[in-house]
């Protein structure tokens, strides 16, 4: 067994910043879809509903991967923190020989040909 003791803080915030950050591209259908709905609702009620919601789609991804950082940040540095006092993550790792990428060959064998 081996036994995770720390993680890079700025490498987790990194990441989980990028990943938060691709899935805050999700949301930007829904707000460009409800920015065309405000245009179409009128200007009287909402003049600026259609720019707000194109400004929100574009925000969205950055403020999710903002957000995604900082609770990267401050999830590894209490991992770190309580690691210590608790021990970390066991991990049972396996020592493949070189070459060998996949626990499964990535194309299959020939099945044999019966008569």
């Amino acid at each position: 067994m081996h036994v995770l003791k720390s993680v890079g803080v700025m490498s987790v915030a990194k990441m989980m910043g990028i990943l938060y950050g691709c899935l805050g591209l999700i949301f930007i259908p829904f707000f460009l879809i409800f920015a065309m709905a405000g245009t179409l609702a009128g200007q009287k009620e909402v003049p600026f509903a259609g720019v707000i919601g194109i400004v929100l789609a574009v925000a969205m991804p950055v403020l999710y991967g903002v957000m995604g950082f900082v609770t990267g940040a401050i999830g590894a540095a209490l991992y770190n923190l309580l690691a210590k006092w608790l021990g970390g993550f066991e991990l049972e790792l396996e020592i493949r020989p070189a070459g060998v990428t996949a626990p499964y060959p990535l194309i299959p064998p020939p099945t044999p040909v019966t008569n």
